[in-house]
């Protein structure tokens, strides 16, 4: 389970918690301007944009959880069980496996407004990556340096794409139904409410945030829907980068999971926050935090050389790092 945002100051930032049970050896992966990505139905595509992001750390193809490419456009691929379908071969269709997506589009796509046009032509292809990597059932949501978002889900036959106004992705159930929900939360408010309730009598404001009672605080996908984008709409900062990071990694600690809270299997499989991204779309700067190293480390597009042929690879930092004072 898994939550993606975006957030807007002077930049757009965008990013997720990536939650699961099992670490893959995660690690931020570059792909240079030059480096030849290799399709299962379609031609290479040797020259495209640079792109940074979290990849699973199984194979040299970058098999990326959510990436960034140097225009500013960004993807978060999210777990999307018993909703997601994934197609035959169409010959009259742009034909690419689902791990293919984030590759694919942040190869050719400079905006949401483009990669919309290239995923009416797409047809999601059920090819695993390999025996010992089946395909995920996913969903994505898209976002680029304007603040534009979107959400594509894979049904049989057809992508849907939503407009996506609040920022917002987490799992199941499919986006309009997540959307549809928020209505059961209008009354939500970053301020005390007045009281409506018993007219003669002197109901007490007696704590603050009493605005947002009934906001949701259980770790199942819809309630942190509903949680993140409340937060997200109520959140504050000042424009610099410092604050803009610092606050969107606050929106995604809203949600955080932490080991032993969600029971997944025996022996001791637990579900929980493996790292948090954010990317600065503008900038092209990737921050994350990992569930063992709390500290938010950076690494930039741009300090490498994109016109390269070969993959960057950093692995993820998991352990803590503490600030002694004295």
């Amino acid at each position: 389970m898994c939550t993606a945002s975006n957030y807007i100051t002077d930049n757009c930032y965008f990013g997720r918690n990536f939650d699961y049970e099992i670490s893959y050896n995660e690690k931020v992966t570059i792909v240079p301007r030059n480096y030849e990505f290799k399709f299962k139905k379609i031609d290479s595509i040797k020259s495209h944009y640079a792109i940074i992001g979290i990849a699973a750390g199984v194979d040299e193809y970058p098999l990326y959880y959510d990436a960034c490419n140097e225009m500013g456009l960004a993807i978060a691929g999210l777990n999307f069980p018993d909703n997601a379908v994934y197609n035959d071969f169409n010959g009259e269709m742009i034909n690419i496996t689902p791990f293919e997506l984030i590759p694919y589009i942040l190869s050719c796509a400079d905006s949401v407004v483009s990669a919309k046009k290239l995923l009416q032509e797409i047809n999601l292809v059920n090819i695993d990556f390999s025996k010992q990597l089946p395909l995920s059932p996913l969903h994505w949501m898209l976002s680029d340096s304007s603040g534009d978002s979107i959400v594509v889900e894979p049904f049989e036959n057809e992508l849907r794409i939503y407009d996506n106004p609040v920022g917002v992705l987490t799992n199941n159930p499919p986006f309009d139904r997540q959307m549809f929900n928020l209505n059961n939360y209008r009354h939500l408010s970053n301020r005390a409410h007045e009281n409506t309730f018993l007219e003669n009598v002197d109901l007490d404001e007696y704590s603050r945030g009493m605005g947002a009672m009934g906001l949701p605080g259980d770790l199942s996908s819809m309630s942190r829907f509903v949680k993140v984008a409340f937060t997200r709409e109520n959140s504050y900062s000042d424009a610099c980068e410092e604050a803009s990071v610092g606050q969107f990694f606050h929106i995604l600690q809203s949600v955080e999971q932490q080991n032993g809270a969600t029971f997944i299997r025996e022996p001791d499989f637990y579900e929980y926050t493996i790292y948090s991204s954010c990317y600065n779309t503008n900038d092209g700067i990737l921050y994350y935090r990992t569930y063992g190293n709390s500290q938010i480390n950076a690494v930039s597009l741009k300090n490498e050389d994109l016109d390269s042929n070969e993959l960057i690879d950093y692995k993820l930092i998991d352990t803590e790092s503490i600030n002694h004072i004295n």
